[in-house]
């Protein structure tokens, strides 16, 4: 085994490769590979080296990829610009690395991370490459190690001018619909990485939008697991059309070597990489009710409890978990539960990339963020390709349920929403999704809400003030509540 120098699974060549990339885990491997297979050549190197020299014997055998044994031998092997993907775990090891390339490269060199960084990290790792002179994107990749094989969807955002490099390779491995790349800019330093973090937010909440369609069927009508796989097969057929439909009617259809269904004997605890987190708590820092998303985190959160879980089924009483009625109107009303859901996860989901978008001076087209999901990523949807043509036709659109598609398609489906949430609130069923929802879309076409008594309330223990509906905006009034109190307001003294 060689363990210096270049090695290649192809005669020795003078022509430099076109790409680097850096970590040949699951991802990395399959998106060289399809690069590979795109024409596009790639030196790789890998920390543990030896990973090289497997990868190079292995999955890439016959194929013109190039292996390096150092930083230095990588560098040396690339055409300038040089541009290196890093495909390695977020964090710490992402700065260590650009710490240690930044002194090998030179102006206009191309540092791309590909991991799931944290926007806030990208902002900072944009600056801090563009001081030294070269440039920095980081791109969200998703799909999988399916995906990163066969064409994933890529964001990228940056350096801008580091686009027209990349674009072409990143276009080619990319999927596609209707002869579109699901990839294109996205925007400036960290707009790539957020705008992944929040299709990881939705992908959050449409994993339990189907978790509680499951959980109502299974406990509630006491369906099988054919009965049930025959429901989302038929689901898959029309406006839920997606990746994710498609894999539960798999995961229904799918036994165990005894015959007996596998979805019962996988422990009922969801885990969870952060994502889902970064982008509630985001939304908290932006002040956007990203609801559907934070009970889809919390419902994972609780999920973990599980010793707690059992403890408390043996000792907290409540209903049987049974659903009465008649089963094809129960299902149907359930169809309407799970789309209308979506629509306003999506709907809050895009509230936050605006809210991101102007808060951090990106310019973010969102017609083009729907297109990029269509295909590759783990949402890909029917759905999309609906939200595409709504911003196409409308970008200025400040909410999809105030669009004639969407806004119907929640009138026509919200009796059955809420036949749903009543039947599993009956039943002892959780579905904070469904309900979460619910209680957003009623909020939010509220023309009042009782925040006017919350207002009241901080008013009266802190002397916050409050604004009149009978006088112009802008004027702020405080009441000496008790009589004790005084005149003063919380704006001129501190407590």
């Amino acid at each position: 085994m060689c363990n210096h120098g270049f090695v290649t699974t192809q005669q020795p060549s003078a022509a430099l490769a076109d790409f680097g990339v850096i970590g040949l885990a699951v991802m990395g491997r399959n998106l060289v590979l399809n690069m590979n297979d795109h024409g596009v050549t790639v030196a790789v190197y890998n920390r543990t080296t030896s990973r090289v020299d497997e990868f190079l014997t292995g999955d890439a055998a016959g194929t013109s990829i190039v292996g390096a044994y150092s930083l230095e031998q990588l560098v040396a092997l690339l055409e300038r610009p040089r541009r290196i993907l890093l495909m390695i775990k977020a964090g710490q090891a992402v700065d260590r690395t650009i710490d240690a390339l930044l002194p090998l490269l030179q102006p206009g060199d191309i540092i791309i991370d590909g991991g799931n960084s944290l926007f806030t990290d990208t902002i900072r790792r944009t600056h801090a490459v563009e001081a030294a002179g070269m440039r920095f994107v980081g791109s969200g990749i998703s799909g999988g190690e399916e995906g990163a094989r066969t064409g994933p969807s890529i964001m990228p955002g940056g350096t801008a001018d580091a686009w027209p490099f990349i674009k072409d390779t990143f276009q080619s491995i990319a999927a596609s619909v209707d002869g579109v790349p699901c990839c294109d800019w996205v925007g400036a330093d960290g707009a790539g990485h957020y705008v992944k973090m929040v299709h990881n937010g939705i992908e959050y909440g449409d994993m339990q939008v189907l978790a509680e369609a499951y959980d109502i069927m299974h406990r509630g009508l006491g369906m099988t697991h054919d009965a049930m796989q025959a429901v989302f097969a038929e689901w898959n057929r029309g406006p839920l059309d997606s990746y994710l439909v498609e894999i539960t009617a798999d995961i229904m259809g799918t036994s165990d070597t005894d015959g007996l269904p596998l979805l019962e004997k996988i422990l009922d605890t969801a885990g969870q990489k952060g994502t889902g987190k970064w982008t509630v708590i985001s939304s908290m820092e932006l002040g956007q009710p990203t609801t559907l998303v934070a009970e889809a985190v919390y419902a994972r959160v609780v999920s973990a409890f599980l010793d707690q879980r059992l403890a408390a089924a043996d000792r907290l009483d409540g209903p049987d978990a049974g659903i009465e009625g008649d089963r094809d109107e129960i299902i149907a009303d359930l169809h309407d539960a799970v789309y209308a859901s979506k629509i306003v996860s999506y709907a809050q989901g895009f509230m936050l990339l605006e809210a991101a978008a102007e808060e951090n001076g990106w310019s973010l087209d969102f017609a083009s963020v729907a297109s990029m999901w269509r295909g590759g990523c783990i949402i890909r949807s029917r759905f999309l390709g609906d939200l595409m043509e709504v911003f196409t036709k409308d970008p200025d659109l400040p909410n999809i349920l105030l669009s004639d598609f969407f806004g119907s398609a929640v009138a026509k489906g919200q009796a059955g929403w809420r036949r749903t949430v009543s039947r599993a609130v009956a039943a002892g069923i959780a579905v904070p999704a469904y309900a979460s929802a619910l209680s957003f879309f009623d909020g939010y076409r509220s023309r009042r809400v009782p925040a006017n008594l919350i207002q009241a309330q901080r008013d009266y223990f802190g002397a916050h003030t409050y604004e009149r509906i009978d006088t112009d905006g802008g004027q702020f009034f405080h009441t000496n509540w008790t009589g004790t109190g005084g005149d003063v307001s919380s704006s001129t003294y501190n407590v």
